[in-house]
């Protein structure tokens, strides 16, 4: 489970960089109109039926298996607390969902986490949903979490991962100053920086199986040196994955502390750099002590309430041969989680009890 996670973290991160061959001239693209809203359910909030022009709004598309999207809720929650008496309207679109009798569980479970409207997909005449199809698949947004401004003119003012939405533009938007027509010429520009990430992606990818190391570390760099400076880390995970697969532990583990540091209130990162140091095959020189200060991190940024950084942060003391404080927190981790979890969370407990490391899920 959290290899996917991990691996979902690492799709989020770099913002959707696969993208459909659609043809351009029909991608949904900022500067035009948003699609009308098709909705089976709101499961939380007052019902939007059209986007009123004199309000902006959040369409934030998710769903509960998804990890970053799990940690992009409080800032999103963030936003909607600060905007909704100026004229901001947040809503959270749950799209591709495995099991949708789990959504009104999590978002009670989230409380205080997560105030603003939730709907569900309609998916009666569409395998993936409606909303997915004609904003998500429109788009060519790829994965989730994704999150789409619009404007008090119903137009789409701004399309990415809501982690990187700025409290700027959206006293922009609702101030009537932002430049559309800008910003679509800007997006028009990341599509086609995305494009090319794409086919140098493909060489990184070719060269990492042939495990031709300084091919790769070329390829990445320059995909690096292609990204804005407000998206600098977009290819972070990609970066250490890199340094763990070419052992280069040294530069791994300076270059994991460098992220924890860079992002101090990012519980996601910290809880994937830690779990993939403790876990990840084929490593041959684990820096526990690395990953112990970041989980630790990890749990301070979530105020010991998170299952999985504490199910993180036993896994690493355990290997480090403190019993007693891995039973500790996997014991709170058990009591936290909920689903499916709670069982593999209990077995992992059990094995610490008895003395025996579990295997990585």
């Amino acid at each position: 489970m959290k290899m996917s996670m991990a691996m979902s973290g690492l799709v989020a991160l770099a913002a959707g960089i696969v993208l459909a061959g659609a043809a351009e001239s029909s991608i949904l693209m900022v500067g035009q109109p948003a699609p009308k809203l098709q909705v089976s359910k709101w499961v939380q909030g007052d019902p939007v039926k059209d986007f009123d022009r004199g309000k902006a709004y959040i369409v934030e598309f998710w769903a509960t298996w998804c990890g970053p999207c799990v940690a992009s809720i409080p800032h999103v929650n963030e936003l909607h607390q600060n905007y909704k008496d100026k004229g901001l309207v947040v809503i959270g679109q749950n799209v591709w969902e495995n099991d949708i009798s789990k959504v009104e569980p999590f978002i009670k479970k989230m409380g205080e986490k997560m105030t603003y409207r939730v709907a569900l997909d309609s998916i009666e005449d569409s395998s993936k949903g409606q909303m997915a199809d004609t904003w998500m698949k429109a788009a060519n947004q790829n994965g989730i979490p994704t999150a789409f401004v619009v404007n008090k003119q119903g137009k789409i003012a701004w399309i990415g991962h809501p982690m990187s939405l700025k409290e700027k533009l959206l006293e922009e938007v609702l101030a009537d100053k932002f430049d559309v027509t800008k910003a679509a010429a800007d997006f028009e520009q990341k599509t086609k920086r995305e494009r090319e990430e794409q086919s140098i992606m493909q060489d990184f990818s070719k060269h990492m199986k042939s495990k031709e190391w300084d091919e790769a570390d070329a390829a990445l760099t320059k995909l690096e040196k292609m990204q804005p400076e407000d998206d600098n880390d977009k290819f972070a995970f990609t970066r250490f994955q890199f340094l763990l697969d070419r052992k280069d532990y040294k530069n791994a583990y300076k270059y994991a502390m460098h992220l924890s540091e860079a992002h101090p209130d990012n519980s996601f990162m910290h809880n994937e750099l830690a779990w993939r140091i403790a876990t990840h095959k084929g490593i041959e020189e684990r820096d526990l002590d690395v990953a112990e200060k970041i989980a630790r991190r990890a749990n301070e940024i979530t105020q010991g309430k998170d299952p999985e950084v504490l199910d993180t942060l036993a896994r690493v003391l355990f290997m480090k041969g403190q019993k007693d404080s891995a039973i500790e927190y996997q014991t709170k981790a058990v009591e936290f989680v909920d689903g499916n979890r709670k069982k593999q969370f209990q077995n992992t407990l059990d094995s610490y009890r008895n003395g025996e490391e579990p295997k990585s899920n």
